[in-house]
């Protein structure tokens, strides 16, 4: 991972336009090629980013990343405050406490769950920011990101935000919708999920544990 602390300017080109003009920033390149700018405040949500597969280019002064889409961002560099990179290896990934990881694997298993005609892409599907819970399909075909939580707060709902958010942004996916599946999911909740476009879902474990297969798997 490589960091690099900047002033610097950002214009994104791509489905919209966006700038960011001119100030102190976090840029972030890590090692599957993705690239993110971040501030020192707006919590851990980029200000903008660029998911794999992307080209990097340096030059004097300015930073180009294309990704295959053709959306480019153009980083300008004012001053360079510190440059540095880290080698962090393989991680083992986020390991979830045993009810919600049963729930995600249950829930994957039985994806009809979500309704009649829907197919499992892939658990914990890989993204720049972090793996999403389920990428499945629903009977007319569109993508659909799931996370899963046993207990379903705000932060769920955000992390699923900045999933979808992501995931919209390519092409073979998009589009994408969401939806926020926990054993319980808190009102403040709901009421966030469904302002951001977000379909919620409060699932019976205990029902789902009762669909486990009875064939013996070896793990």
């Amino acid at each position: 991972m490589r960091l690099v602390i900047a002033r610097c300017s950002v214009d994104y080109s791509g489905r919209l336009t966006a700038h960011l003009p001119m100030a102190p920033r976090l840029l972030m390149v890590k090692a599957d090629g993705s690239v993110l700018i971040h501030a020192d405040g707006g919590s851990y949500k980029p200000l903008n980013w660029m998911s794999p597969p992307c080209t990097l280019t340096e030059e004097e002064g300015q930073w180009r990343v294309v990704n295959k889409a053709g959306e480019e961002l153009r980083i300008t560099l004012e001053e360079v405050l510190s440059d540095s990179a880290y080698e962090l290896g393989m991680d083992p990934g986020l390991i979830k406490d045993g009810v919600e990881a049963h729930l995600q694997e249950l829930l994957a298993e039985h994806v009809t769950t979500f309704g009649e005609g829907w197919t499992l892409v892939r658990r914990e599907y890989p993204t720049a920011i972090g793996p999403v819970d389920l990428l499945c399909r629903d009977a007319d075909g569109q993508h659909v990101a799931v996370e899963i939580k046993r207990r379903g707060e705000i932060d769920g709902v955000e992390q699923l935000t900045r999933y979808v958010e992501l995931l919209n942004r390519d092409p073979l996916l998009a589009p994408v919708r969401g939806i926020f599946a926990a054993q319980l999911i808190k009102p403040q909740a709901k009421v966030l999920a469904t302002d951001r476009g977000l379909e919620c879902l409060t699932v019976d474990y205990d029902a789902l544990r009762g669909m486990e297969s009875d064939v013996l798997r070896l793990f």
